[in-house]
């Protein structure tokens, strides 16, 4: 956050001073919609929610060290009141891009974004002064949140962008023009909000390689045909990316070692490098792919890039994270979110990770999945079945019992047990579990099974 004052703030905000004893009292650290998350002299950002109205939190914020609420009304102490606390948030993210002006990176796609986010940062911030957005912070008020953690210092700004519906892609990069826009994949997450099929979340996604300039850099993945046709849609250069012979960034001779972790040799237009992912599961491969062209647009040379990969580690909790027991159970929890494809490629990664040990998956609902849901969950069971998991505990009425169902009637031999809720599968999966055994968790984050994972891992 490059300092400013209430006053300078409440100009480009077009807000109202109350119970301001100080215009003039500086703000100098990055803003904050959860008040437990303020740093001293920063700006405790009060939005409304379902559940929690942030508006109540704002004299806590002050005493914690904010200099200042950003509100939708007076809260009794020092705030910027503004009509729309969103709008504010934004334009005040607009002001100071205009006036630091790093290199922006958009990224987007149906599964991968915070892992490969991950991976970029990793590789940028050796090179240059990054900043990345936290988490998942990838939504109208996360992506602004983001851009103020940026100073004059900042030279890569590293934006996950998400979309639950078309139009969520013209606004963020309305307020955070990319300057390098990055596509992952077209996939069924959001799908219900958008129609429901692949080619409305292709429409939805590529909004983000139509704000390109024309001197900016689109990558796009060769091996999925919706994203490769984004190229038409841009004004910007394409770099190609992926394991197809076409793409400039590829990966080849992949190979996996008895930890599930993925090795291939990097190959861009500067040359060849080893890369050795300390991440699991092959489908990284495509993440650090996806990174490695980022870079090489940015001008990294392949030595460089395959080094950052080769330090890169895990950042963000509840994505594929591992934890050894001391009885030898590994409990994989994936639960922060989940759609067919992420679901997938888990179960996949689960399994290899296990090799001939006994394996045990507790899966929930995979939210957002329109008409199709009830199908989508069968298929997760039978391939539950079909990579010969030893047990499924399926969690929750609805879709999770057609998952157990089609596991069942597979024949493949998996035990499959119901529960209705969180508490439920905590239960039942430590009465389960055995020395040895690799459990794999997942489900939509609403659904809360990360408590579950938390639960067997701390066991």
């Amino acid at each position: 956050m490059i300092p400013m004052t209430l006053n300078e703030i409440a100009q480009v905000v077009g807000a109202s001073l109350h119970d301001v004893r100080d215009p003039q009292a500086p703000v100098t650290a990055p803003s904050a919609v959860d008040s437990r998350e303020v740093a001293p002299g920063g700006l405790f950002v009060a939005t409304g929610g379902a559940n929690v109205d942030g508006h109540d939190y704002a004299a806590g914020a002050i005493a914690g060290g904010a200099v200042a609420v950003l509100a939708s009304r007076p809260v009794g102490v020092p705030a910027l009141v503004v009509e729309d606390v969103q709008l504010a948030i934004g334009l005040l993210a607009r002001h100071l891009l205009e006036h630091i002006n790093p290199t922006v990176i958009g990224l987007t796609g149906s599964v991968g974004k915070t892992t490969t986010k991950d991976l970029l940062a990793q590789v940028l911030e050796r090179h240059a002064a990054t900043v990345a957005t936290d988490r998942s912070f990838n939504n109208e008020l996360g992506l602004p949140l983001t851009v103020l953690r940026a100073d004059a210092t900042t030279r890569y700004l590293v934006l996950e962008m998400g979309a639950g519906r078309k139009g969520d892609l013209t606004y963020l990069t309305g307020l955070a023009p990319p300057q390098v826009g990055l596509v992952l994949n077209v996939g069924t997450a959001h799908a219900e909000r958008m129609g429901g099929r692949l080619a409305d979340v292709a429409e939805a996604k590529g909004e983000l390689v139509e704000a390109l300039p024309a001197d900016g850099f689109a990558l796009l993945n060769a091996d999925d045909p919706y994203v490769l046709g984004m190229a038409g849609r841009t004004r910007a250069r394409i770099l190609l990316y992926g394991r197809s012979a076409k793409a400039q960034v590829r990966a080849e001779d992949v190979r996996m070692d008895d930890r599930a972790r993925t090795a291939f040799e990097l190959v861009t237009p500067s040359g060849r490098a080893q890369v050795e992912l300390d991440l699991l599961g092959e489908h990284q491969v495509s993440n650090a792919l996806a990174a490695a062209a980022v870079a090489t647009a940015l001008g990294l040379g392949v030595a460089e890039i395959a080094d950052g990969l080769n330090a890169a580690r895990r950042r963000s909790a509840g994505r594929l994270e591992i934890v050894e027991r001391p009885d030898g159970i590994t409990v994989v929890n994936d639960a922060y979110n989940a759609n067919p494809e992420s679901m997938r490629a888990g179960l996949r990664a689960a399994k290899a990770l296990a090799g001939t040990r006994r394996t045990v998956a507790v899966l929930g609902a995979m939210g957002q999945q329109a008409d199709a849901s009830r199908a989508r969950h069968a298929e997760m069971g039978r391939l539950v079945a079909d990579l010969r998991f030893d047990v499924l505990i399926a969690v929750g009425a609805g879709d999770p019992l057609a998952m157990a169902w089609a596991a069942a009637s597979s024949n493949q031999g998996v035990a499959v047990h119901t529960v209705e809720d969180v508490a439920g599968a905590i239960k039942l999966a430590t009465a389960l579990l055995e020395p040895g055994d690799v459990v794999f968790v997942k489900a939509s984050s609403e659904i809360g099974l990360g408590a579950c994972a938390r639960a067997l891992a701390g066991a």
